[in-house]
């Protein structure tokens, strides 16, 4: 069988690579603009263009055809109906990557479902995959195109840990923050539940649904099973560090006005995603993938990331202006309880 990554080295789709690329099964192709040929595994071929360039591509597919088109880049619904332009008739699949985001916030149930209702007022990017979904199932339901959609939670791999609150570089200066012993800001009061996935473990349950049948015109949300607070989230990553967590808790309704201004969208990241419960049920998932399960849990994860980051200088990108922003949010805070 072949298939094709749009992209493919990205924190998912590289883990579902290096998955496949040990497959005996799969021919594996990357289309991307072959910037990080480091990342691609031996034996996987490329085809170097730019998906942005349609008529690049078109001619560097002339002729060819896959029984999976995985796309993990789509982004607003312009750059799916390209992807159904340039694939219809090419693939017996087409697996779009959307966001657990879609779902309804604030959540309307505890455990959320594939039929949980796709509805964020917070964060337009989670309203341009909403729509890319439902352009997409249209065209299923018109005309047969074979999508398979998949909702990822928050997946993160070795270079990176999760984190509340972050800028716009990532989240490396919150773990200086910790080894500074410095506060770091955990939004909300830290116990909203949240499900953090390790990259491999998340190619387990995607390439169970590539080139099975039942997956198609059907969504799946992809997520390991561990669910951990913020507060425990914060608190293993300063465990793996060794240093002692100090944490200060801010309304995420706070957080999002003050960091408006400086062009942080909270809101968005926030209210619409990460201070919301994300509790899933895995039951359609397992139906297709038994052996999805997590197997890298969360303090074993953590340890891996910042043992790669902490080696890694290219991963260490500090961020001073989100250190500064976050004094001032502290500090500002703290005057207030003066005031009262």
């Amino acid at each position: 069988m072949k298939a094709l990554f749009i992209g493919g080295t990205g924190t998912i789709s590289a883990a579902i690579v290096r998955r496949l690329a040990r497959d005996p099964q799969w021919e594996v192709w990357l289309l991307n603009r072959g910037t990080r040929p480091e990342a691609v595994p031996e034996g996987v071929k490329q085809i170097i263009a730019d998906i942005n360039d349609e008529a690049a591509v078109t001619r560097a597919i002339e002729g060819m055809t896959f029984d999976a088109v995985c796309e993990f880049i789509g982004f607003t619904p312009d750059q799916v109906e390209r992807d159904y332009r340039l694939f219809r008739g090419k693939t017996r699949q087409y697996i779009y990557t959307s966001s657990a985001s879609a779902y309804h916030k604030p959540p309307a149930a505890a455990v959320i479902t594939e039929g949980t209702t796709l509805a964020n007022p917070h964060w337009e990017y989670s309203r341009n995959k909403i729509a890319c979904e439902e352009f997409l199932m249209r065209k299923y339901r018109e005309e047969g195109f074979p999508v398979t959609i998949v909702r990822p939670s928050h997946t993160y791999d070795e270079r990176s840990v999760p984190v509340g609150v972050h800028g716009d570089n990532g989240p490396w200066q919150v773990i200086q923050r910790m080894r500074q012993g410095k506060p770091v800001i955990i939004p909300g009061d830290g116990t909203s539940l949240w499900t953090v996935t390790f990259n491999r473990d998340f190619a387990v349950g995607y390439t169970a649904l590539m080139g099975n049948r039942h997956a198609i015109g059907e969504a799946f949300h992809i997520t390991g099973d561990e669910v951990l607070t913020w507060n425990q989230i914060h608190q293993t990553i300063a465990d793996a560090l060794g240093v002692e967590l100090k944490a200060y808790h801010v309304a995420s309704d706070y957080l999002a006005a003050a960091g408006e201004k400086y062009g942080y969208d909270f809101e968005g990241s926030l209210t619409g995603d990460k201070a919301c419960c994300a509790v899933f049920d895995l039951t359609k998932l397992r139906r297709l993938a038994p052996d999805m399960r997590t197997t890298v849990p969360f303090h074993a994860g953590a340890r891996i990331a910042l043992d790669y980051m902490l080696s890694h200088p290219e991963c260490q990108r500090p961020d001073p202006e989100f250190d500064a922003w976050c004094d001032r949010v502290i500090a500002a805070l703290e005057a207030s309880k003066q005031n009262v």
